[in-house]
């Protein structure tokens, strides 16, 4: 069984975040799709097979299994691509289908997605100050122009606004401690966020629940922002999500909400193979 490993939404030919793609004649057992997702040791795996209308896909972070992972399927649509060429096909998901393309430019391959219908709700209070208390952060170090909402594109995240660029680059919390309270919330995700200008936003992305410190780059979860900003604050225009810069890792996702409430979103950005292995 051969392994790609392809960095996906890589910033000017440099980083990108590291995801396994396999490409199988049919999906393994799902306790061994578990476990070499495990050994590849990214924060996702991709694990597709071919069928009538497109090709059906699937998830695994370290620690189990995600509905939905973005930066893989950008990883997987440039595998696809290297494979059998320029084109846009159907992905089935565990609760969803969507649409996936493969260009390629200069010699790279760049991918763009259609995401899962998206929703936000209010986050409880108990878990947005468990959470702060978490990152030793308060209310006042919280942008007061957006709220602290649940929101999903596929895959459930909270978003969390901040109020200065420095914070993002200041976040440290406990590991093990994440887990837990993001395991017992659901979250795949924390996304904190500082929004610079009307088009360009920063992004840090804890995942600990599925045994990542943090992920450098998080394509469901810029989905996911998108659609509460064009639903719930009338913010439809394109914007470009910076992430992965304070791991040293940069990472840049273009991120285009289509129209209607609760639509999906449209995200695509460059990829970088790594490596592959058997």
């Amino acid at each position: 069984m051969e392994i790609l490993r392809i960095a996906a939404f890589a910033d000017r030919g440099a980083g990108g975040n590291p995801a396994g793609v396999c490409l199988c004649n049919s999906l393994p057992p799902e306790a061994e799709m578990q476990e070499i997702a495990a050994r590849v040791g990214y924060s996702e795996t991709v694990f597709a097979t071919k069928i009538t209308n497109g090709f059906r896909a699937r998830y695994f972070a370290p620690d189990g299994e995600v509905a939905f992972c973005g930066h893989a399927t950008i990883a997987l649509g440039a595998a696809r691509g290297a494979a059998h060429g320029a084109g846009t096909f159907q992905l089935r998901l565990n609760e969803a289908e969507i649409s996936l393309s493969a260009t390629q430019t200069t010699g790279n391959w760049s991918a763009r997605l259609r995401s899962p219908a998206t929703r936000y709700c209010a986050a409880g209070v108990d878990l947005v100050e468990r959470v702060l208390t978490l990152f030793g952060w308060s209310v006042r170090d919280l942008s007061a122009q957006e709220s602290i909402v649940r929101a999903n594109a596929g895959a459930e995240h909270l978003l969390i606004p901040l109020a200065s660029r420095q914070l993002l680059a200041d976040m440290v919390y406990d590991f093990d401690t994440g887990a837990r309270l993001m395991r017992k919330a659901g979250l795949v995700t924390i996304n904190f966020y500082f929004r610079d200008t009307e088009t360009l936003i920063h992004s840090r992305n804890p995942a600990a629940g599925l045994g990542v410190y943090e992920d450098p780059a998080t394509g469901a979860a810029a989905a996911a922002l998108a659609g509460y900003f064009r639903d719930a604050l009338g913010r439809d225009q394109p914007f470009t999500v910076l992430q992965g810069f304070d791991m040293g890792v940069p990472c840049r996702i273009f991120v285009q909400p289509l129209s209607g409430q609760g639509a999906p979103v449209e995200l695509s950005g460059d990829t970088r193979e790594i490596s592959a292995s058997h």
